[in-house]
């Protein structure tokens, strides 16, 4: 099977107008009836709180937020269920089986499997129901392991993914060969976008299976809330012979005996974050604006690329931590770099502004707190 490259994909010849068909799909250029799968998530979450909350909804659009418990994705009779019930013209489609690197390098298998299945079946259904348009999200995991940096759209398949989530890299990358393949065979334009690490409210906050800064975020909650707990349990004895003076003293010498936060890896490995909601602002310009079926990098710039201790000393920072920080090099690092190149992003919004990355940490930090007995985790 042949691999379009960017500028034979563009070069195609093909019957098909885009324009003409999106408004015979419609029945007219009016109502937008968009899907999103995923809906429940960390990115589906993010998009309904702008377009519901923040007023980015247009006239004569219709947002329907699908979650895992309306509709198993994975199984192709209930996906056309789904697809049949709602009659979408538009899919942002997220639903995919995630989690943080050590439960990649233990369930490779599934996570192709699984993933697999589920992006056949909304790609097919929206086919067969006839959608004008599936934007699809992707990972900067699915590029090569062994390239040149900074990475960009054009080098997806130049060779195989890291070895830790290749199941995962490989099920999310073949979107782009069935994108390519919708394209060459029905004039489709699927088109899919490919964030770096995305973070914010309504994450997967799991310490064990979580991404790694949703992750730290719950860790230092709890190296935060273990201080407190043993400050307090420890200063009720000292209650009545401690003259006030002391206090203070007494509250320094607890701390410093409060459990430290343990990090996985070294916090040497470099990574781009977005936040959620910059992320759903960019899922809604592609969603109404982007016209090309090669994907598009949705990520910070180069500039903006920090290492996972960075992150650490944000999420610190954002919580109040004063306790002790240790790295457990014992642990993986992961993929060390995947710096990714937005200058298409650029090309297209020149002025887009991204959310400080402590502004977001704090946000989110915020949110985890306040949302804790309810947040995924």
């Amino acid at each position: 099977m042949k691999i379009w490259s960017p500028t034979e994909l563009s070069s195609q010849e093909t019957d098909f107008n885009y324009s003409d068909t999106r408004e015979q799909m419609d029945g007219s250029v009016g109502p937008m009836r968009v899907l999103v799968t995923g809906g429940s998530g960390l990115v589906g979450r993010a998009i309904e709180r702008v377009v519901k909350k923040e007023g980015e909804e247009r006239e004569g659009e219709e947002w329907i937020f699908l979650s895992s418990k309306e509709a198993n994705l994975m199984s192709a009779e209930e996906t056309r269920a789904a697809f049949e019930k709602h009659r979408p013209t538009h899919v942002i489609h997220l639903a995919a089986m995630v989690g943080g690197l050590f439960r990649n390098m233990r369930q490779n298998l599934d996570f192709w499997r699984n993933n697999v299945f589920i992006n056949d079946n909304v790609l097919q259904a929206a086919h067969e129901f006839g959608v004008v348009k599936v934007v699809s999200c992707l990972s900067t995991c699915i590029f090569p392991d062994k390239t040149t940096y900074p990475i960009d759209e054009t080098m997806i398949h130049n060779g195989p993914p890291h070895e830790s989530n290749f199941g995962y890299a490989f099920a999310k990358r073949m979107i782009d060969v069935q994108n390519r393949a919708y394209f060459q065979q029905y004039g489709l334009r699927y088109t899919a976008v490919i964030p770096t690490n995305v973070f914010g409210p309504h994450d997967n906050f799991n310490i064990e299976d979580g991404h790694v800064l949703p992750g730290l975020i719950h860790k230092t909650y709890l190296a935060k809330s273990e201080t407190h707990v043993t400050f307090w349990e420890d200063l009720e004895p000292h209650l009545s012979s401690v003259h006030m003076v002391n206090l203070f003293h007494v509250f320094v010498c607890i701390i410093e005996e409060g459990k430290p936060l343990q990090v996985w890896g070294s916090g040497r490995a470099l990574r781009q974050f977005i936040y959620s909601l910059d992320l759903a602002r960019l899922f809604l310009w592609v969603l109404r604006e982007y016209d090309e079926v090669e994907p598009i990098i949705l990520s910070v710039g180069e500039e903006d690329e920090l290492t996972v201790k960075d992150a650490v000393d944000a999420v610190v920072e954002a919580f109040g931590f004063e306790g002790e920080v240790i790295y457990d090099t014992s642990k993986s690092d992961g993929q060390i770099k995947k710096t990714a190149n937005n200058a298409k992003l650029r090309k297209y919004l020149p002025d887009f502004k991204f959310t400080p990355f402590k502004q977001a940490v704090k946000e989110t930090c915020d949110w985890f707190a306040a949302n804790y007995d309810t947040a995924r985790k």
